[in-house]
């Protein structure tokens, strides 16, 4: 059983209902790397249903350190191995994600379908521009990356991007959800100095093709009300 089920049934009474929208604000870095297509389709968490529609050579791992949020402050470290169809819709989707706070995981899965699952995290931001993050579950690191970052900071807003590119889909319980996220902040050049992840826990994706990393730093985020509506099986296979 996936470790959001177990959480959504032990703390779905316990925890507070967070609706969307939620505003967010934070820093993080943004990651794309071009992997094989046998492994986004098989070895990156990827719901059985979604994968005849996966298309995409290219996935984004993303680190982000939320400051603010509905929910309070947590961390999360989440995997898109490209696109899949949510009732005859091509959406981005995220099939691996980590977030350090229970409350986050279950309202996530309420309000975007999103499988958030729960870890630690040890990050650590150099004063020497090396920043190290550190995903550990049950007491053992399962991903270390290590980051650095220079140069101009430029602003940037979602807008510049059309509504299909930054538009994500989500399955949860017989239901799809889509929803469109906004952001704004600033942008820089970075770099992934290293990295290692077992693929047990996350997907690895330093098996591909580094392409571009970023970080993302003052940004505001909101993320709107999804639009739910009954899973169509049939329709997301034409």
């Amino acid at each position: 059983m996936d470790g959001w089920h177990k959480v959504d049934r032990l703390q779905t009474t316990q925890l507070p209902v967070l609706p969307a929208p939620w505003q967010l604000t934070g820093t993080g870095y943004v990651m794309a790397v071009r992997l094989p297509e046998r492994q986004l389709d098989q070895d990156c968490f990827l719901d059985e249903s979604l994968r005849a529609s996966r298309l995409g050579k290219i996935a984004y791992v993303m680190f982000v350190d939320y400051q603010t949020a509905d929910c309070g402050p947590y961390r999360e470290l989440l995997f898109i191995p490209g696109s899949c169809l949510f009732s005859g819709k091509r959406c981005l989707t995220i099939s691996k994600i980590y977030v350090s706070s229970l409350s986050s995981v279950v309202n996530g899965a309420r309000n975007w379908g999103i499988p958030k699952e729960h870890c630690e995290f040890d990050v650590r931001y150099g004063a020497d521009g090396i920043d190290r993050v550190r995903a550990i579950k049950h007491g053992k690191v399962f991903a270390d990356l290590h980051f650095t970052n220079s140069g101009m900071r430029l602003p940037v807003h979602t807008s510049l991007a059309p509504a299909r590119f930054r538009t994500l889909g989500q399955q949860r319980n017989g239901l799809t959800f889509i929803y469109t996220p906004r952001a704004s902040g600033h942008l820089r050049r970075a770099a992934l100095l290293s990295a290692e992840v077992d693929p047990a826990h996350f997907p690895d994706f330093t098996r591909g093709k580094h392409l571009l990393t970023c970080r993302i730093s003052d940004f505001c985020m909101q993320f709107p009300p999804a639009a739910i509506q009954p899973l169509d099986l049939e329709g997301d296979l034409e």
